[in-house]
């Protein structure tokens, strides 16, 4: 069986940015199966170009799994305008280097963008395959919700879009229990939604190590070391950590490590200058193979997001990063991912937006290392019972199997519309 993957910020470990893709179908091999992507030529972080060549598709290979880097107009950081051309060029090529790919027996639209799931169904209309979309963030709601789309006449055809994919999808895929729920209140059936949940791989991270070398490279002996490690965009709600460091600046002993790129870096590094933060650190990207040395090298993590009742809905990769490095989360996102690190007893939740309640949660660790260790473990164990990318390899590799066989008379049981790996 061949599956054909659209999907614009594909990332490898050599890479930065989120792997759940790389790590689902890099093991689809074992199963006797085959999977094609089609990626763009940039790196989301970084906005660069991720492979060499001429020609407006380039092919990558690791191991088994065929990448093929289309073309797109190095303009996504740059503007709302510049995100949309590069959109658009990525719809293009991709669907030019999807064509080429020969015999396919599943084609499946990742979203967001939205933009990359329309030319993946013209894909699977052209080729009569089904079509599995997966829903990893609700666009465009998040977007109208944090103001990045604002055009009334933009808006009403995003929707269109949406309705328009939702109704020819052949069958869904969703990383969070809520985006289930939000799903049948569209009207689609429950049988026609699996929830496979945004996970990891554990053996990627290694709980007993210090990152010492990290921690060299960077002045940080003797410091207790708070790291917030992803985007650093509209949503993700960074000027709240660098109020919280404003609270703390005097206390020498504690330093932010901010990990990331995005489009607002540079707004964010003028600010943190505007407050004079000493104890903040912006430190570049990180390939996901070096983020095990940067929570390592961590005695806490954050995570926050703007207090938008939307962002109640989703499942961050970085959380399940940190629980699997088994350091304590202080969470500034409400909803479902709350609900996962209370049951892990995995860290402490504080409400979005509150940058005094963050700088007490950071203190509260600091002064408790033993509780900070505790909560550290008790998450690693809990996302190797619930959250293991590699039970979660099987079950995709069994939705794709059972969309794969035209006759319905594959002889594996077919997966139960919700992989239960939550407590939510």
């Amino acid at each position: 069986m061949r599956v054909l993957l659209i999907h614009q910020w594909f990332a490898a470990p050599t890479e930065p940015g989120g792997t759940r893709h790389y790590e689902l179908t890099s093991q689809l091999a074992r199963r006797g199966q085959e999977c094609v992507i089609v990626a763009s030529n940039l790196n989301y972080a970084t906005g660069k170009r991720i492979v060499d060549g001429r020609g407006l598709v380039v092919e990558q290979r690791f191991g088994d799994l065929r990448v093929l880097r289309a073309y797109a107009y190095p303009s996504v950081h740059t503007s709302f305008a510049g995100r949309l051309v590069s959109f658009f060029s990525f719809m293009a090529t991709s669907f030019w280097a999807a064509m080429r790919v020969r015999k396919v027996d599943v084609v499946m639209a990742t979203s967001p963008p939205l933009f990359q799931a329309a030319s993946t169904w013209l894909v699977a209309f052209l080729r009569r395959r089904p079509l599995l979309l997966e829903i990893r963030d609700l666009w465009p709601e998040f977007a109208i919700d944090i103001g990045v789309l604002k055009n009334p006449v933009l808006i009403k055809l995003a929707r269109w879009l949406e309705r328009f994919l939702y109704a020819r999808a052949t069958h869904f895929l969703v990383n969070s229990p809520a985006y289930r729920n939000y799903l049948t209140g569209k009207g689609i059936p429950a049988e026609r939604i699996t929830l496979i949940a945004n996970g990891v791989d554990p053996g990627m991270f290694h709980p007993d190590a210090d990152g010492r070398a990290f921690r060299d490279a960077l002045a940080l002996d003797g410091k207790f070391v708070v790291t917030y490690a992803g985007a650093l965009g509209m949503a993700n709600d960074i000027e709240t950590i660098l109020r919280a460091a404003g609270r703390l600046r005097d206390q020498s002993g504690i330093q932010f490590l901010l990990v990331g790129g995005g489009k607002e870096k540079a707004h964010l590094e003028a600010l943190a200058r505007d407050m004079k933060l000493p104890n903040v650190a912006f430190v570049g990207t990180r390939t996901k193979n070096e983020m095990a040395d940067v929570l390592a090298a961590s005695d806490a993590c954050l995570a926050t997001l703007k207090d938008i009742p939307m962002f109640r809905t989703t499942y961050p990769n970085k959380v399940f990063d940190y629980m699997a490095a088994a350091r304590p989360t202080i969470l500034g996102i409400d909803g479902v991912i709350r609900d996962v690190v209370d049951a892990a007893g995995g860290g402490i939740f504080v409400p979005p937006g509150d940058d005094a309640a963050l700088a007490d949660a950071v203190q509260r660790l600091r002064n408790d290392p033993g509780q900070a260790r505790a909560m550290g473990r008790a998450a690693r164990e809990y996302v190797q019972e619930h959250f293991n990318r590699h039970v979660q390899a099987d079950q995709f590799a069994d939705l794709l199997e059972r969309l794969a066989d035209p006759s319905g008379c594959s002889t594996r049981e077919p997966p139960v519309p919700e992989v239960r790996q939550t407590c939510a």
